[in-house]
């Protein structure tokens, strides 16, 4: 798994609405979004960028979320705390990546921007 630096300083972007994939439309692998339905390119330009601007910020916030995690179980006041290297077992991390992650994680609880906290811009 390639590792992922957390982005820190950069503004988090608002994702565009994911559209529903019925189960029907998600069995098709040539279905996606319904873009391949999309003839005007500048239309499939737009919605494709949204898809992505979408994704991107959901990636981002499933990284937080990883970090704060790490860093929970990590955690040295917990009686079941997990090492780095079982941490990075189970994230499919190398063991540096979990360290980083762990306190990108404790980064993220000590100042209050962590996963659930809303951005006022």
């Amino acid at each position: 798994m390639a590792e992922h630096m957390p982005r820190q300083d950069q503004p988090r972007l608002r994702p565009a609405p994911l559209l529903f994939e019925p189960a029907q439309a998600a069995s098709d692998p040539e279905h996606f979004f319904d873009l391949e339905s999309v003839e005007d390119p500048r239309a499939l330009l737009e919605r494709a960028t949204e898809l992505t601007l979408a994704f991107r910020a959901a990636a981002d916030r499933a990284t937080e979320f990883q970090a704060v995690a790490a860093a929970q179980l990590a955690d040295p006041r917990r009686f079941d705390r997990l090492s780095t290297a079982d941490i990075a077992e189970r994230a499919e991390w190398t063991e540096d990546y979990a360290k980083k992650m762990v306190e990108f994680g404790r980064d993220l609880m000590r100042g209050g921007e962590g996963p659930g906290h809303v951005d006022p811009v």
